[in-house]
């Protein structure tokens, strides 16, 4: 994958060229199937792995059962730091929603590349601040706005980050199940059924088998009630 490839706010979007040539060399490369657990909440393990070129999701268990979604990782992401960073169990699970090329890099190897390149360190640790402050705002959002606007503001962020165009509008092929979006949302799974029949009534997007479809942006950003 090409520098132009990275995602702005990925790890590898933020290095510059040498220490990011750098490190993807670091690891062991693997692939993984579509559907494959790379980080399992609760094992205690050290390691990172850096998306090479991938698509996962990352969720965590709530106490009623289900499984709440916190983000999307993409190509250029790493995933499983805080761990190796502190020592404590994962805190999520991360599975791939297509297949993807990873790279598995040695906890140890990782502390010491972060130690060489101080720039790298401030990048993670800008990933970090960055990570806090959206889930501060999704709090916020939460408190203020209904169950609709809530779901338009997911869809919207979703699809402007991670969906691609065709002729019908934004495709956003990540497999969610309505109950991680729901979670993700803050709301009732079926009061986010409803919310999403009320888009899909409008016009303003469509859903089918493992994707959703934006078929009117500017409809969605509206509803969601971003600049």
């Amino acid at each position: 994958m090409t520098e132009a490839s990275w995602l702005p706010g990925t790890l590898l979007s933020r290095l510059d060229e040498t220490t990011r040539r750098e490190f993807l060399q670091l690891g062991i490369p693997r692939t993984a199937a579509a559907s494959s657990v790379l980080l399992q909440e609760g094992v205690q393990e050290s390691h990172v792995i850096l998306l090479s070129d991938g698509l996962t999701k990352v969720t965590a268990a709530m106490t009623d059962g289900r499984h709440a979604l916190l983000d999307v990782r993409v190509s250029g992401d790493l995933v499983g730091e805080i761990s190796a960073l502190n020592g404590t169990p994962r805190s999520a699970t991360v599975t791939t929603c297509r297949t993807s090329t990873i790279r598995i890099i040695h906890r140890n190897d990782f502390r010491a590349f972060l130690r060489s390149h101080p720039d790298a360190a401030m990048a993670i640790a800008g990933i970090v601040a960055d990570r806090l402050r959206l889930a501060n705002r999704r709090r916020v959002d939460f408190a203020s706005y209904p169950v609709k606007v809530r779901l338009a503001r997911v869809l919207w962020e979703i699809s402007t980050a991670y969906g691609y165009r065709d002729r019908d509008g934004i495709v956003v092929d990540i497999h969610l199940t309505q109950s991680e979006l729901a979670t993700m949302c803050g709301a009732a799974e079926i009061t986010l059924q409803k919310a999403m029949r009320e888009l899909r009534a409008s016009g303003i997007v469509g859903t089918g088998y493992r994707q959703v479809l934006v078929r009117d942006p500017a409809a969605l950003q509206h509803c969601a009630d971003v600049d």
